[in-house]
């Protein structure tokens, strides 16, 4: 006898649906797995075998055939148990074949027929619905994140033996509900706050004005400034996640299996924080089987990269495409992946290896080649990709001592979102834009227009700091972005005179 179950796979961040056929032949007892399965899907006979027998079905003892299909993409992870097994009863006459229609199953057996949770639940549950199945069957524990998409039934369960009476209906369960906006009640929340920084009014200006307007940022500045305190601040104040965005990326975290518990939906921005010694498949991703790295798991977040010349050269020179196309491609002989990478850039960096260059309290004791070897490990390509350089000075002790008077980062963030409202409105009619750091040259020329005095004072700014093409729109798009801050409908020449000041740092490197 022949059933089919639905089932559903991931390829790089998005689900698609597999047909999962079994087939009950006369013949030797015997169990094939064909349809280009890896190695955990072919060991799936030997847990299906031990769950339905634990579970209190007789095994049959036939030539059972199981096909994945579309046989021509590669098959992966432990998802495809419980549909395997309920194919197995159903082709045996257990469960009657109408009840798998419009049924999609996925889940990992345990040899006592529970369940386990898997990855990359999310994506499956949008593609499953996109393909018009309404029901799905899935472990408990992954169901409020499959429960995230609307207007799809969800399912929960824990063992083999009640999947199997839920499909031939001596249950009846009550499918699982979450509602988006609960989740988002308490998405501005955060642990840390900018009320907590002590004196550096310039540096937090520069954040405000890089969360306003998508910009990459690097502090330098010498230990204990607080540039590691500020950036790990930064998602307190940038705008708040859309339903869109948490979707994109909650499929990420999902697909690399780092969702937290009981989180069905991520509604605040990530924060990612590699150590310096991340390798370059960490950080983009990559693998036999490409998995998503930090740069993805960064996504409509902020990634931070404190220490930045101690990470290996050829690490960083990789941040290039993902910096300019907000997505990572990995290619492989078989297939090629691309994962979303819109992040925003915030890099540390001492002044010297010591780091006590410019300090008015300690001496710096590095030898002039030995600042230029630390420098140098920074490649002019990677920082003209950074919009805005900043200096973090040391704080006074006077306001060390004092008592925090800076704004909160809630004030920040409202003013961060009402210039983000200006960019939306601006890019109404473009899908692909959604700040002013996301602009391409055409799009600057039009919405980066400057009078005659602006225009004079940053050909100035070009003719004597030597500034790059790439340098130039950059400037225009954070001098875009601080005309926002202001409410000003086009470009002053204050604004540019500010935008030209982030720029200062990267010709001292």
């Amino acid at each position: 006898m022949l059933a089919t179950v639905i089932s559903c796979s991931v390829f790089g961040v998005d689900g698609f649906p597999v047909q999962v056929e079994v087939d009950l032949a006369q013949g030797l007892p015997s169990f094939s797995t064909v349809g280009l399965a890896e190695g955990a899907v072919r060991e799936a006979k030997d847990r299906v075998r031990a769950a339905i027998k634990n579970a209190g079905y007789e095994f049959p003892q036939r030539r059972i055939t199981v096909n994945l299909a579309p046989a021509a993409v590669k098959k992966e992870g432990t998802g495809y148990d419980l549909p395997i097994a309920l194919g197995i009863l159903a082709a045996a006459g257990i469960i009657p074949g109408d009840k798998l229609e419009q049924t999609a199953i996925i889940g990992e057996l345990s040899l006592d027929g529970s369940l386990r949770p898997i990855p990359g639940i999310l994506p499956m549950a949008l593609a499953i619905h996109e393909a018009g199945v309404n029901r799905f069957l899935l472990p408990a524990e992954n169901a409020a994140e499959a429960a995230i998409v609307q207007g799809l039934d969800v399912y929960g369960i824990e063992r083999l033996d009640q999947a199997v009476e839920v499909l031939t209906g001596h249950i009846s369960p009550v499918p699982v509900t979450v509602d988006p906006v609960t989740l988002f009640a308490g998405k501005n929340h955060y642990p840390v706050d900018f009320a907590d920084v002590k004196g550096q009014d310039y540096a937090k200006r520069a954040l405000e004005i890089a969360a306003s307007g998508g910009h990459n940022i690097l502090l330098s500045g010498t230990p204990g400034t607080g540039k590691t305190m500020m950036a790990r601040r930064l998602p307190t104040i940038l705008p708040d996640l859309t339903l869109a965005e948490a979707i994109e990326t909650t499929k990420v975290f999902s697909i690399a299996g780092v969702l937290p518990e009981k989180t069905p939906l991520l509604v605040t921005r990530p924060f990612r924080s590699p150590h310096h010694t991340v390798s370059d498949a960490g950080l983009i991703g990559g693998g036999q089987i490409p998995r998503p790295g930090e740069v993805s798991l960064a996504h409509n977040g902020v990634l931070f990269l404190d220490e930045l010349p101690e990470f290996k050269k050829h690490v960083l020179e990789v941040l290039r495409q993902p910096l300019e196309d907000g997505a990572v491609t990995i290619a492989r002989a078989a297939s090629s992946l691309s994962f979303p990478a819109r992040f925003m850039l915030v890099a540390a960096m001492n002044p010297c290896p010591c780091g006590f260059l410019g300090d008015q309290f300690r001496s710096c004791t590095c030898t002039p080649p030995q600042i230029h070897r630390y420098r140098s490990r920074l490649s002019g390509p990677l920082l003209d990709r950074i919009d805005m350089h900043i200096e973090v000075p040391s704080v006074p002790v006077k306001e060390l001592i004092g008592q925090p008077t800076g704004e909160s980062s809630a004030c920040i963030r409202e003013r961060v979102n009402q210039a983000r409202s200006r960019q939306q409105q601006r890019f109404a009619g473009s899908a692909a834009l959604h700040c002013n750091a996301q602009m391409s040259s055409k799009d600057v020329k039009r919405f980066c227009r400057l009078d005659t005095g602006s225009a004079e004072l940053l050909n100035q700014a070009i003719q004597r700091l030597g500034l790059s093409a790439r340098a130039y729109h950059r400037i225009l798009k954070i001098a875009r972005t601080i005309a926002d801050l202001d409410g000003a409908k086009t470009l002053q020449t204050a604004h540019v005179a500010e935008a030209v000041q982030y720029r200062r740092l990267q010709f001292e490197l």
